[in-house]
Formats: structure tokens, sequence, C-alpha cells
């Protein structure tokens, strides 16, 4: 019997126009940004897979809940609200609000960590690595080895490896790790997720050496999706159960509301010790703002209260990853070498096998997102050595095995003839992928340097040599 058709479990109900650009004003477009795609103007972009953060679609819901904002500045009815809903969903007594998660993992990493300490994590993340280093710590990665395979077909990518774990332990001892750092739907992995089972055990390790466990939950309901999914003995579990489960192991979570919490900004730290909570409300009324809004407004306390809520609705979340999953079959089909299995909340491109003429040494997967958006303004972001950075000690470019170019899908915000354009634009240029040129630093900034570096082609001035074969998809019967 053949599977049916399925359609996204909402109606647009507002339109937002899209600029579209010729082939030369991309290329005036990229060489201004300098080949950094993070530096385009949202004008000159078409389809914008950059990020899932804060570029979600709200519901009516929501945006019927901003008209409910109490602008308070201390004790706003909103935090209530939103504090009853994150106790409820996560089951954590205590609930700071963030601006968003880079500000929870913030006051989280001044709060625990001290000089000369170690924080083991499932694989780094960018801004999680830069705070907990910035307050005198050392990340070490205890992964699962499969998870630096773009080709394995794990169904658990994001799993901590048990054997790493005790062996960090052992080196270093419990008491130089404050706390392991355990993301849910693992980013930089192409959004793998951990099993139920993996987390109770890796939570319950950390406790037996006296270590706590902190969630990275920001895309924890994506997860919850992939244990239904995929693990023994959950199948047809409401993901609230099991978001309860994963957090009842460990101590407490920062989240970003922006990515599951389907906002445009916000975030909050949830911890169960009372005498790490006063302290966290301490540092976020230094850094954030008041304990009861944390740098946000009521109405955004509104909205993300109804969007944690929405956020683990099961057809909802099966609608995103199916869109994600459509996408990735379309590439995979195509010949077009992408991380295995399809994740959670993007397609990511191994950009390391895709333009395998260059080396890591030019940069291949900023080389790749520049060459996509110059095809036909598609923005997609480079997670691969340029995100890395550079050695402390030696100030040589860290080259991870995964070199990706990530395809991110905002929530609720694209259609399937955005994704066709996507897919089509991605295998033409594939097609052309000899022509494709690599990149070099033309400005490097000291930190988080994938944020606005910018680059310069080592031959020519395009991405792209010359070809007489130019790709230019029809975007518009009027362009």
């Amino acid at each position: 019997m053949n599977r049916r058709a399925w359609a996204e479990p909402y109606k647009i109900k507002m339109v937002e126009p899209l600029r579209m650009t010729t082939r030369a004003d991309r290329e005036l477009a990229i060489a201004r940004a300098g080949f950094n795609t993070f530096l385009l103007r949202s004008r000159d972009v078409y389809i914008d897979l950059l990020t899932d953060s804060g570029t979600n679609a709200m519901s009516d819901r929501q945006w019927a809940g901003l008209m409910l904002g109490d602008e308070a500045y201390a004790g706003s009815a909103n935090f209530f609200h939103f504090e009853s809903v994150v106790r409820r969903c996560y089951g954590y007594r205590h609930v700071i609000p963030t601006h968003q998660g880079r500000g929870a993992e913030h006051i989280l990493s001044q709060m625990c960590i001290k000089d000369g300490d170690v924080v083991p994590g499932n694989m780094y993340f960018t801004t999680t690595k830069f705070h907990q280093e910035l307050a005198g710590g050392r990340f070490v990665d205890v992964i699962v080895d499969e998870a630096h395979d773009p080709m394995s077909e794990f169904p658990f990518k994001g799993n901590v490896d048990l054997d790493k774990l005790k062996k960090l332990i052992d080196e270093v001892g419990a008491d130089k790790i404050p706390y392991l750092s355990l993301e849910t739907n693992v980013n930089m992995a192409g959004g793998q997720p951990c099993s139920l089972e993996n987390i109770h055990d890796t939570c319950a390790l950390c406790h037996r050496h006296g270590i706590k466990v902190f969630l990275d939950a920001t895309r924890a309901a994506e997860n919850c999706f992939f244990i239904r999914e995929r693990e023994a003995g959950q199948q047809d579990r409401p993901l609230a159960e099991i978001l309860r489960d994963i957090c009842s192991y460990a101590d407490g979570c920062t989240v970003s509301a922006k990515k599951d919490g389907l906002v445009n900004i916000g975030g909050f730290l949830a911890l169960n010790d009372d005498e790490l909570a006063d302290e966290a409300r301490n540092l976020c009324v230094v850094y954030e703002g008041l304990h009861t809004y944390g740098g946000l407004a009521g109405r955004d306390l509104e909205a993300m209260a109804i969007g944690l809520q929405e956020s683990l609705d099961y057809d909802h979340i099966r609608a995103r990853i199916g869109q994600v999953q459509y996408l990735g079959r379309r590439l995979m089909n195509a010949g077009v070498p992408v991380v295995h299995p399809i994740g959670g909340h993007g397609v990511f491109i191994d950009a390391g096998a895709f333009l395998d003429h260059l080396p890591r040494e030019q940069f291949p997967a900023q080389s790749l997102a520049s060459a996509i958006y110059l095809d036909s303004g598609v923005r997609s972001m480079e997670r691969g050595g340029v995100s890395a950075g550079r050695n402390p000690k030696t100030g040589k470019n860290v080259h991870p095995r995964l070199e990706l170019v990530r395809l991110t899908l905002p929530r609720r915000v694209y259609t399937q003839a955005h994704l066709d354009v996507t897919a089509e634009s991605i295998m033409a240029v594939f097609e052309q992928r000899k022509e494709v040129v690599g990149l070099r630093f033309t400005y490097e900034p000291k930190r988080m340097r994938f944020f606005q570096a910018r680059f310069e082609p080592v031959e020519g001035t395009s991405v792209m040599r010359d070809t007489t074969d130019v790709h230019e998809p029809v975007l518009s019967p009027h362009d």
C-alpha cells in the first residue's frame, strides 16, 4: 500500500513577501559580505536557512498572548504563568528567565566553573564552549565515536561514551569536574539525538562521583520525538512525558526558547538546587535584568509560555522533522553527501566530501555556503573549521572531523516548494562542484570568528570559477 501524502498541520494566515534577486545581485552581495553568510543583509536572501534560532513563525495563540503583556518591572503576571509552564513541562523547581540561551549559559558557567576545571560534554557548541572557557574551564568531548562519522547510521549519535567519561574522571578527578554539559539533539553532530537510556546512565555515573549534570535542553522536544520513534519501549508515549523523564535525571537545564520554544527571543535557566538558584537570580539581576523578567518584556514571557507548550504537540514535531527529512532525502537521492541519519533541525552537508578538491586550510564549508547562496539566494551556515576556531596553545586552525554546511529549517515558515528550490540549487552546485574555489581570511575576530570573519577567494574574485554553463533558477516570471 502506497503511503498517502501529508501536509503541514497549520494554515497560513499572514505572508511576508520575498525579494527575488539575480545572480549579479548575489555576486555583489556575497562579496560585500566578505563571503560570510552571517554578514549578508536579509533583504538579499531568498530562502533563509541560516538558523532556526528566533526565526520561527509564532501561532495565533502566541500573537494573541502578546496582547496580555504585563509590563510591570517586578512580579509581572506573565512571569508567573511562564514559571508554571516550565515547572510543569521540565519539572525543575526554580526558573530564571534570560534574554536567550546564551544568557543562561553565561550565568551557569560563572556560578559553577573555576580556573582549571574540566567540563565534559557530548560535542562542543560554540557559545557554550566559549562561556565555559571564559569562566576558566576546559571543554572535553566525550561523545560516542559514531558522532564524528557522517556516514554512520547509528540512531543516537548524541550519546555520551561512558568509557570516555569514566577515563576522564579517573584522569582529572571528580573534584575538577563541576558538571557535565549534556546537549539534547546535538547541533554540531548534525542534530543527532541522545537515547533516554544513555541520558539516564550518564547522569547516574556522574552522580555516583558527585558531579552535577546540566542539560542544554534547547531542542529537547525534537530529541523526545526521536526517542519515541527509535528507542525500544518508548513508542506511543506522549512527548511531554518523555521530556519529564529526561529532565528528572539531570540537575537542571539551560534553554534557548528561540528554537523548540517557537519564539523570536527568550530563554531560561532551570534548577533544583536552592542555593544555586539564589546565586543564579543574583547574577541574573547583574547581567540580564530582574529575575522576574530576565531581559524580556512581559509579552515575550507570555509568548514563550505558550510556545513551550505548543512545542510538545506530536503533530507539530512530526511535521517539523518531516520537512527536514524530506529535504534530506531529496539530497541523498541525488548523491549529495549529507550526515546520516537526517537530524532534527536541519540537513547537514558533508562539505569535505562535497568539495574534496579543496584542502581544509581553504575552508570547504565556508566556500560551499557561499556557492549555494550565489547559485540561488539560499542562505546556509558553515559548521566546520571556521566555527571550531584556533588551538589556544598553538594558534593553529582546528580542523574537526566534521566539516559541514548546515541547512537549518525555521519552524512553520517554509513550504515544500521552498525545499524543492533549495534541493535543486544544491544539486546544481554539486554538478559544478569542481568549479568552487577556496577561501582565506581577510579579517579574523578574536572570539567566535564565524559570526564576523571576512574572506576572499584564493583565486579570482568569485567563489565559483567563470563558466559558460551558469545556473540561474527561475524565481519569478517577472524577474
